[in-house]
């Protein structure tokens, strides 16, 4: 079978910059990074696509999109870019700076590469929720330019494949923006796109707060974190401190598989009655008064037991468990909900035994260890923030981790640029990382779907059984 870069062609790369009906894209600006943005410094892009599928034949023709869609894509994002200017800036590091700040001049922009696809089966293919190699949605996703001085915040890609539809990807620089902000930007686009108006105005929750002076650090947290940065030596990695070189994405093995797994609102309360029967069983009444199993715990143990299952004498003997928490309401006194930037931190478990995940009970360990992962949490999100992080950046040889990537919490089918919602999305970053991907279902059910990553097809048809099997 051909490769999917066999299948598309590179139309233009352009930079778009903002509007100049704006004062603020005529002025220089410049951000300050919190130590929330310098947690993730040299984390590798994060990277999201989505597929729109044009719902008539007239719209899907090559004269449709690149006369009337792709102009009004690129003149909605020229329009969207004043209010998030960070994005169309850079990343720098200059000697005088004790830290990285984001820099935006103007005629700055964000990098954009159009391309088109040479058959519409493409899109049908990259579109699903069935297992496929990983590799085959990367032509459709842009690279980040970053270098040693300089670092881009933002790419996009836009792809056209005949006789069906588009997609949009991205890559974000994690140091900068984080999940929720992407999805605010992403849905300021969709909305400048919609509007009729010259100089249409976004709705308060799809305007950027970018004060950064609410995230308040009188310990010096970003200044550690730095200094933990500058330890870290990695193959490639320029060993200069002050370098804003990302670490070296993993290569993707062509055998990687990726799919898409929904589990249902039903399948859900299933799962729920099911662990707390268990649960029921080795605990007292009054443990099970204080139980509160939520979608996210559940989705993830489960999730993470047909995973250990499904790789079986591959699997690490020993793994950390992770996720990002997003910490705008955690913080004293808390921070707007439109806060832009990055504003989360990673939560780790000390390792689990795989051996215990095999077991009858997997699910109930880890359940357990996710509980006690988010009560820890309500002694303060940043409680030890500090060695949790070098110990993050260090990791103890012959172990495994599991992390998440996304969040229920997205509204990521909510991005319609005015033909429609996408048809499907995905966090593509999982392929070099291993991490579960959790997103609300496309249907607004109440659902979940669950993207997931493993070594060949063999696993990934035993992780198949698993997870249907065991929601029977």
């Amino acid at each position: 079978m051909a490769s999917s870069s066999d299948n598309i062609k590179v139309v233009e790369v352009s930079r778009v910059t903002p509007s100049s009906d704006s004062n603020e894209s005529s002025t220089e600006f410049s951000l300050p990074l919190t130590f929330f943005d310098i947690y993730w410094l040299k984390f590798p892009p994060v990277k999201r696509i989505y597929f729109y599928k044009l719902s008539t034949e007239s719209s899907s023709t090559p004269a449709y999109f690149n006369t009337v869609i792709l102009p009004k894509l690129k003149h909605s994002l020229s329009l969207t870019l004043p209010h998030f200017l960070p994005l169309a800036g850079n990343l720098v590091w200059p000697p005088h700076a004790a830290k990285p700040f984001v820099i935006y001049k103007p005629k700055d922009g964000v990098w954009l590469t159009v391309a088109e696809s040479s058959t519409g089966d493409e899109f049908d293919r990259l579109s699903t929720h069935e297992p496929r190699y990983a590799v085959e949605s990367h032509p459709y996703l842009p690279e980040l330019l970053t270098s040693n001085e300089v670092a881009a915040v933002l790419s996009l890609q836009i792809t056209f494949f005949p006789s069906k539809g588009f997609s949009v990807g991205y890559a974000i620089n994690h140091a900068v923006v984080d999940g929720q902000s992407i999805v605010m930007f992403m849905k300021a686009w969709a909305h400048m796109c919609n509007c009729d108006q010259e100089n249409p105005s976004l709705m308060p929750e799809l305007t950027p707060f970018l004060d950064r002076s609410v995230v308040q650090d009188p310990e010096g947290t970003d200044m550690e974190y730095l200094k933990v940065w500058s330890t870290i030596k990695w193959p490639g990695l320029d060993p200069n401190p002050r370098s804003l070189q990302l670490l070296p994405a993993s290569k993707v093995s062509p055998n990687i598989v990726r799919a898409t797994f929904k589990l249902t609102r039903q399948e859900k309360k299933k799962l729920r009655e099911k662990v707390l029967s268990q649960l029921n069983e080795s605990s007292t009444e009054e443990d099970m008064k204080q139980v509160r199993l939520s979608t996210f715990v559940l989705a993830f143990a489960y999730t993470l037991v047909c995973i250990v299952k499904a790789k079986g004498k591959e699997i690490e003997r020993r793994i950390k468990l992770g996720f990002a928490v997003d910490c705008r309401a955690r913080l004293d006194p808390p921070i707007p909900s439109n806060y832009f930037g990055s504003c989360i931190i990673g939560a780790s478990s000390s390792c689990v035994e795989a051996e215990s995940l095999l077991q009858e009970n997997g699910i109930i360990s880890a359940v357990e260890r996710l509980r006690e992962m988010i009560k820890g949490l309500e002694k303060g999100v940043l409680e030890g923030a500090k060695e949790k992080f070098k110990e993050d950046m260090t990791p103890e040889p012959g172990t495994g981790a599991i992390w998440t990537a996304g969040s229920t919490r997205f509204d990521v089918y909510g991005v319609d640029f005015g033909w429609g919602r996408p048809v499907f999305t995905e966090v593509t970053t999982i392929d070099r990382t291993g991490a579960v991907s959790f997103t609300a279902s496309r249907d607004g059910d109440g659902g979940v779907e669950v993207g997931v990553v493993l070594n060949n097809n063999d696993q990934m048809e035993v992780f198949q059984d698993l997870f249907h099997g065991g929601l029977k």
